[in-house]
């Protein structure tokens, strides 16, 4: 698993957090059974406290799963209840903080992949005396928000790792698949592929929502193109378009290589048989796990993370070869 220039001293810190929140018999109870919380000291015995998350993506998508995995973790681990809604409309994802900004909360986490329609409601809450942290998407919005710190990848340096690994596999035309229009963090990504790779790179925009539409789309951008100037890779901004785009590339007797970002079950089992090339990770299980740990910190104990610089949850950049370490904890759903 090769970690990508600065975010390598920040994954093996993150890391050692990891394994601090996933014993098999983890959270607050296992602490209290214990007598101490993992570090010599006793168990938490703050008040309970209730922070909310609210992301531009939710239910049912296997990455926001996985974070939502890490943040109950914390919040077990943190006496803390833990309250979660999504919206991928960014007018909804503010009206969300709103309410939960009434319901004077404990502490909020946000993502900014809209961020004009969620920044006023960010401000609003931390106006409020409500704390901050933002995740994911957004990252350079966070501080002109008001945000404490933000938690996740620099969107634009993993694409720039992705055009880099393209030019070592000798790939010379990409697709760069964008599934919803108006996320900077997705529109970063291929920009920041654009930015390194030495082929072109050409950006498909598809209705996300509408699974069979996306496959067509990509499947029509494969048959096209003269000889030897066809396609040879496709990048995907997100794991379940990474099984569409090997769909497609299947209908239409394509050569090109998958590769996407995110990773999930589904993702660790097509880099088994080979069906795509390489994923980039960026932890999503800590994106929750941090941004809950951090605001309960900050709510206990003045803590901030990051020292206003981003805490960097990836890119990692794995292959078939991280196969049989992946396996074991994309089958309990924390990467």
């Amino acid at each position: 698993m090769r970690t990508h220039r600065k975010a390598a001293a920040l994954l093996a810190v993150c890391a050692l957090a990891l394994a601090a929140g996933c014993s098999s018999e983890g959270g607050k109870d296992s602490e209290e059974k214990n007598g101490d919380s993992g570090g010599g000291g006793k168990a938490v015995t703050t008040e309970r406290l209730k922070i909310a998350m609210v992301t531009h993506s939710g239910e049912g998508d296997t990455f926001w799963d996985i974070v939502q995995s890490g943040a109950k973790q914390a919040a077990a681990k943190d006496n803390v209840e833990f309250l979660y809604a999504a919206n991928k409309e960014g007018k909804e994802q503010a009206q969300l903080i709103d309410s939960y900004v009434a319901k004077k909360v404990d502490g909020i986490v946000v993502t900014l992949a809209k961020p004009e329609a969620v920044k006023a409601a960010v401000e609003k809450a931390v106006a409020a005396g409500i704390p901050v942290v933002t995740i994911n998407s957004g990252g350079e919005h966070s501080e002109a928000a008001g945000a404490l710190s933000h938690i996740g990848q620099e969107e634009s340096v993993a694409g720039e790792a992705v055009g880099e690994e393209l030019n070592k596999r000798g790939k010379k035309k990409a697709l760069c698949v964008i599934h919803e229009q108006g996320n900077v963090s997705l529109e970063a990504r291929c920009a920041g592929v654009k930015k390194t790779f030495q082929g072109t790179v050409e950006n498909l925009n598809i209705e996300g929502t509408n699974m069979p539409a996306s496959t067509s789309s990509i499947e029509a951008k494969l048959q096209t193109g003269k000889a030897g100037e066809e396609i040879d890779t496709v990048v995907t901004l997100g794991a379940p378009f990474a099984a569409a785009s090997v769909k497609a590339k299947a209908g239409a007797g394509s050569d090109a290589e998958v590769n996407t970002f995110d990773l999930n079950a589904e993702v660790v089992r097509q880099l088994k048989a080979k069906e795509i090339g390489f994923a980039v990770d960026q932890q999503p299980y800590l994106q929750g796990y941090l941004a809950v740990d951090e605001l309960w910190l900050y709510k206990t104990n003045g803590n901030v993370l990051g020292g206003g610089k981003p805490v960097l949850t990836g890119p990692a950049l794995v292959t078939d070869k991280d196969v049989p370490a992946l396996e074991k904890y994309t089958a309990r759903g924390t990467r």
